[in-house]
């Protein structure tokens, strides 16, 4: 391997740094769905809405949607340390992270949840507004279920990108993988810790996807 020693990686380290990606990405996950969905619901309504007032809030609140997506997230995880340290007592560490990774995907998924939310079948809209069905009641019984393939996609590629994020905070003592590849790997020059930490982030995609696109299959209807 060109010189490359494997046997001096601090593998409980590594075990914990693994450990701490994980928790970065299941509580940022799901506190990404539980506001990125209800936004993205918001904006396909809203958006389709003729009243005025409603198409001028849209118009608002889907350019701070596009705001937030186009900036990078590492500049939005450094302009996020003060609110980080305000909510969750700390900017540094798995909790610290939280919040930007949260603010960073959760417009990103708002967007897809919009987007296969459009996709469902006008006819199967109508069909619900003609037997009187109240908008809350076409969202939950018809846009929702038949946009379900969409939506476990959406959820999917929002993880896939949420492992990426992990890896960035590590820029800012954010821990995790990312975070043990920055200081052993970029500023001590350890490159068997770069290369484990990058192996374990690609099999965790890996395996996320798969996942993700098990569940797309089994809910698309043939």
């Amino acid at each position: 391997m060109g010189g490359l020693n494997f046997n001096e990686i601090n593998w409980e380290e590594m075990l914990d740094a693994g450990i701490a990606t994980l928790r970065m990405l299941a509580y940022s996950g799901i506190f990404t769905i539980i506001l990125g969905l209800p936004l993205g619901i918001v904006l396909y309504l809203w958006g389709r809405s003729n009243h005025f007032l409603i198409r001028s809030i849209y118009s608002v609140l889907s350019f701070v949607v596009n705001i937030l997506r186009s900036v990078p997230f590492i500049i939005l995880m450094v302009a996020l340390i003060p609110l980080s340290k305000s909510i969750m007592g700390t900017s540094i560490g798995v909790l610290g992270t939280i919040p930007a990774l949260v603010i960073g995907a959760a417009p990103f998924f708002a967007r897809l949840v919009e987007t296969a939310l459009r996709e469902v079948d006008r006819g199967v809209i109508e069909a619900a507004q003609g037997m009187g069905a109240s908008t809350s009641q076409i969202v939950w019984r018809v846009l929702l279920p038949e946009a379900r393939p969409g939506l476990l996609a959406g959820v999917t590629i929002t993880i896939v990108t949420l492992v990426s994020y992990t890896a960035m905070s590590g820029m800012i003592g954010g821990g995790g993988l990312g975070d043990l590849a920055i200081r052993y790997g970029y500023y001590r020059y350890e490159k068997e810790v770069m290369i484990i930490s990058v192996a374990l982030m690609v099999i965790l995609v890996q395996l996320l996807q798969m996942a993700g696109d098990r569940l797309v299959q089994h809910f698309t209807r043939k």
